[in-house]
């Protein structure tokens, strides 16, 4: 049985270069478009793409639509559905002007890929998850084991990524050169670190606690004083193997060699979690909690605004509405708290001014 198709792996090669070196995606995404390209041609049984025809998108929705997850036994979700089928759209969209197939299909026939109206709401509502409190965090890192290097290192990382709400893939390239406890900083420098679409900025330690920044402190003292580690090596090093008295693999003690991903790293939270009895919480979810402390301590548009470039994000708008949502229970206390107020509040002519000239900024970066 037929499992490839030549031409077909031919320009899916030059669409996922279109994607890292034009659109400047991820690997995690480029992996995604190919896993959708692959679904589609084992339906069509790799048939040529110039062969195209609308009803295959048609067939392949309801195909995809009745198939079941491994995971869970259920029907794949509408979320599913949505990120299959859009990879597929925007695949097809971009064949349709390339050089031997623009004869053959229209940029309309990418639009077959979409789904109803209903269906992208159900497949775009946001569902609530979790996100760990400033204090849930520090009953983890105080809860966990610092015997070893591992640990000691383990420990920082829960630490630093509340300190300073770096992306985990940034986390695993950054080098001792790039932070600097002394100033309170951590730069992000493009050319060296994994930084979400290649963005170099500065990242200033977010105001935590005493007990989080000098976690931090101490493992960049431990890895300079008692490591010998220098500027160019990885701050937060993978784990050495080694070979046990029982032949079998073990930690064996620091690396000085960088993770080549952030599996590890998100392995190192869920068990730090695991350990202190609470849900899992990713690395990303800090990011959420960080945004969250924000909108209760930042009093000016301006305050806030200096919190949303510390997350590295280029307009207030995407802090919003990427990580600014508001949990139900809080929802539910400000809502209440509204409605006790005897009297209507005034606000200064200062502060309407700020709030006007905040919310003109805002529309002129969207």
């Amino acid at each position: 049985m037929l499992r490839h198709n030549p031409e077909n792996e031919r320009i899916k090669r030059a669409y996922f270069i279109y994607l890292k070196e034009a659109r400047r995606l991820g690997e995690h995404s480029i992996d995604a478009a190919a896993a959708a390209l692959g679904a589609f041609e084992s339906y069509t049984r790799y048939r040529d793409f110039k062969r195209f025809h609308t009803q295959q998108a048609v067939g392949f929705k309801r195909n995809l639509a009745g198939r079941v997850s491994q995971r869970t036994g259920d029907r794949l979700s509408k979320g599913t559905l949505f990120t299959t089928l859009n990879a597929l759209r925007a695949f097809f969209h971009w064949l349709a002007g390339q050089p031997g197939y623009r004869s053959r299909l229209t940029y309309a026939d990418a639009d077959y890929f979409a789904l109803s109206e209903k269906e992208t709401r159900i497949a775009k509502a946001a569902s609530e998850r979790p996100v760990p409190t400033i204090e849930q965090v520090l009953h983890v890192v105080r809860g966990m084991p610092t015997t070893t290097d591992v640990q000691l290192r383990n420990r920082a990382l829960i630490a630093f990524t509340l300190l300073t709400g770096a992306r985990d893939g940034a986390i695993a390239s950054f080098k001792l050169k790039h932070i600097d406890v002394t100033e309170g900083k951590v730069i992000q420098d493009a050319r060296e670190v994994r930084t979400k679409f290649s963005k170099t900025f500065t990242t200033w330690f977010f105001p935590v606690g005493e007990v989080v920044r000098q976690i931090v402190v101490d493992w960049v003292t431990f890895l300079a004083t008692e490591k010998l580690f220098g500027p160019a090596d990885p701050l937060f090093p993978a784990t050495r193997v080694t070979l046990g008295e029982d032949h079998c693999f073990q930690a064996g003690g620091l690396s000085r060699s960088h993770w080549s991903n952030a599996t590890p790293i998100r392995a190192v939270f869920k068990e730090a979690f695991t350990n202190a009895g609470l849900p899992y919480s990713n690395p990303h979810s800090f990011r959420k909690t960080l945004t969250q402390l924000g909108e209760r301590i930042c009093h000016t548009p301006e305050q806030f605004k200096a919190w949303s470039q510390n997350l590295g994000h280029e307009t207030v708008l995407t802090t919003f509405s990427s990580y600014g949502e508001i949990a139900r229970e809080r929802q539910a206390e400000l809502i209440r708290q509204l409605g006790q107020v005897k009297s209507q509040t005034t606000y200064s002519k200062d502060a309407l001014d700020a709030l006007l000239r905040f919310m003109q900024e805002q529309r002129r970066e969207a």
